[in-house]
């Protein structure tokens, strides 16, 4: 190869983490050169962020690889990479599925990559660059091949300039029976609190207004490195002092780990947002045991009424498996209970989908129909969609107060030069606020009243 490909193009598939990681490899490749284009077409250099939770998200990753390879074909030069969860998970197996891909990189080898690309540019071969797997050496050599990527954020690879995502840990140690995470991800580690607020004063510095944190169990945070333990309702504390962060929120938080610490930490900081995003999985204990989630029914609802007693205004949202290993109907039920008793802001509601590599897809049989969980999918998601129309109700004729994105999906496909356009933003409560604007209101944190209302969607009119 006489050329080294400069224009790359990156596509994000999967969770915020990935979202972030996606971000922060842009940042580098710009550093080192690298033009950041929108299109494949426009690309010599093709990555593939790629997630590995669900079988749906792997197979849309094939079908784009399936359909790179008569653009391949035609142009030998370019560079075709596949990085994150699914290249740690499938490895060589990709080469095999995909002989046209030149690159398959793990999570902790993002920052090898601008170095991964120059050695395949120059003719160096296909490269693989994954971590150990979690049962192939101590802890600590394990930790030290899922390398920290945090390199130095570059404000235009963001998003949205005024809004940051910042990883305080990394990696998740519950082993979920039915999840790939620990194995993709590695074992769970904090980053210290001392990086993390420099990192959020830098951000705050370049104009960033609302900062959520990251983990895949975001709430067993815990850093020692200065002879105290700082958990994360004390990195809230801390972050709350920064100057010009308004709003910082954190996801995902695991149901042990709401403590009335952090309960503390929510009401009476004014800066976090009273919102908590909080998978059950499921109603039932049968299920939970099976899933090895490490709580009951019973516990996750005394923690949701601690949650009501101390922050009645909160927006807690959730995560559900309908059709997971021997999930009889009255389990089911019991989950159509608790979302109707508990009456979630939002749920995430998915089909189980049975991943090779975790303790389910060894011990149990995927035994529920595709047909039932399409239908146990469909009926949890009218209970939930019906909830979300009744409480979206009371917001009509009131103010709320929005950080507005930028231009709505329908917007983005007007001309730039149309003055005023539907932007989108969101609650402190982190609901969708919809409203017509002019484009210089996009970072802007405002009051609009509420005129109109849907079950995920509120309309209304800048005050």
């Amino acid at each position: 190869m006489d050329f080294m490909p400069k224009r790359f193009y990156i596509q994000t598939v999967g969770c915020q983490m990935n979202v972030l990681d996606s971000e922060l490899v842009a940042g580098d490749l710009l550093r080192a050169g690298y033009e950041l284009v929108d299109s494949v077409r426009r690309a010599d250099t093709i990555l593939l962020n790629t997630c590995s939770v669900r079988q749906h998200a792997e197979d849309k990753i094939y079908s784009v690889l399936g359909r790179l390879k008569d653009l391949k074909e035609r142009r030998p030069g370019m560079i075709i990479g596949v990085l994150g969860c699914m290249a740690q998970k499938d490895q060589h197996q990709i080469f095999k599925r995909a002989p046209h891909v030149d690159l398959v990189v793990g999570p902790g080898q993002l920052g090898q990559l601008p170095m991964l690309l120059e050695q395949v540019a120059a003719g160096g071969g296909p490269r693989i660059e994954v971590s150990l797997d979690r049962t192939a050496g101590s802890r600590q050599s394990v930790e030290q091949s899922f390398a920290r990527f945090e390199p130095n954020r570059a404000a235009r690879t963001r998003p949205a300039p005024h809004q940051a995502m910042v990883r305080i840990m990394f990696g998740c140690d519950k082993f979920c029976t039915y999840c790939i995470v620990p194995r993709v991800r590695g074992p769970e580690q904090s980053r210290p609190a001392v990086e993390i607020v420099d990192e959020v004063r830098r951000l705050a510095g370049d104009g960033c207004l609302e900062v959520t944190l990251l983990g895949q169990t975001v709430n067993s945070y815990q850093d020692a490195a200065e002879g105290q333990t700082v958990r994360l309702w004390d990195l809230l504390g801390k972050l709350h002092d920064i100057e010009g962060i308004r709003r910082l929120k954190f996801v995902t938080n695991y149901p042990k780990h709401v403590t009335t610490d952090l309960l503390e930490a929510v009401r009476d900081l004014p800066k976090v947002s009273p919102y908590l995003h909080i998978p059950a999985q499921s109603g039932a204990n049968a299920v939970l045991q099976r899933m090895k989630r490490g709580y009951t029914v019973e516990s996750y609802r005394e923690m949701l009424g601690r949650i009501r007693e101390m922050i009645p205004h909160a927006a807690i949202t959730s995560d559900f498996i309908v059709g997971f290993c021997g999930e009889t109907e009255d389990d089911f039920q019991q989950t159509v209970d608790l979302v109707r008793d508990a009456r979630f802001k939002n749920s995430f509601i998915f089909k189980y989908s049975a991943r090779p590599g975790t303790k389910a897809a060894e011990r149990y049989a995927d035994d529920v129909p595709e047909s039932v969980k399409r239908r146990r999918n469909n009926e949890l998601l009218d209970v939930q969609n019906a909830i979300c129309l009744e409480d979206s109700q009371p917001f009509l004729g009131r103010t709320v107060e929005i950080l507005v994105e930028g231009p709505s999906k329908v917007s983005r496909k007007q001309s730039a030069d149309v003055q005023k356009v539907q932007l989108v933003g969101r609650t402190v409560c982190d609901r969708i606020v919809v409203f017509d604007g002019p484009h210089e209101l996009t970072g802007r944190i405002l009051p609009v009243l509420i005129e109109k209302v849907d079950a995920f969607t509120l309309f209304g009119r800048q005050q």
